[in-house]
């Protein structure tokens, strides 16, 4: 059995700005709204755990009422998560090998 997390991107209701991130868990069904990345990161965290922290794949999927410049704001957002991280491991989160 895989350990398959769906992502999606959607926008809240009435916003031309604000996003979520809904997070499902394909086993179990379980899906939490995540309003940041921070929150995103802690709750992969969370049900990633019942799984003895191992989880095989995460799809990203972005709702088609996301505007461009929201994406923009997100893939900034996941690339300073991933630098803070880097830094704080003191290495590469994703190996050159694996490109």
């Amino acid at each position: 059995m895989s350990v398959i997390f769906e992502s999606t991107i959607k926008m809240a209701p009435k916003s031309r700005e604000e996003w979520y991130i809904e997070l499902k868990d394909t086993i179990s069904g379980k899906t939490e709204i995540c309003k940041n990345l921070q929150e995103y990161s802690k709750k992969v965290e969370e049900l990633g755990a019942d799984y003895g922290g191992h989880v095989d794949e995460v799809r990203w999927i972005k709702d088609e009422s996301v505007p461009l410049h929201v994406m923009d704001v997100v893939r900034f957002e996941m690339s300073k998560l991933q630098r803070e991280l880097e830094d704080e491991m003191g290495k590469p989160l994703i190996s050159e090998d694996a490109s």
